[in-house]
């Protein structure tokens, strides 16, 4: 199976050839692009927050307490 861009479906040149892979052109890696910027494409489920994702690399944020302050 050829693979295909998913912009325009043209067939692609293998990606030693293609600069542009997965695309066939520059031009289809900014209609690409643009779809992203101008949120055309969304992720499915919800959005965690960022802490979940250091929680799995090991770091964990922690809750610092201000100083009493004794006057």
């Amino acid at each position: 199976m050829t693979p295909r861009c998913p912009i325009c479906k043209a067939p692609l040149a293998p990606r030693a050839e293609n600069r542009a892979w997965p695309f066939c052109s520059a031009r289809c890696r900014m209609v690409d692009l643009g779809r992203w910027l101008g949120e055309d494409y969304r992720f499915a489920g919800p959005v965690e927050p960022e802490a979940a994702h250091d929680t799995a690399r090991g770091w964990a944020p922690q809750r610092v307490e201000p100083p009493d302050d004794e006057a």
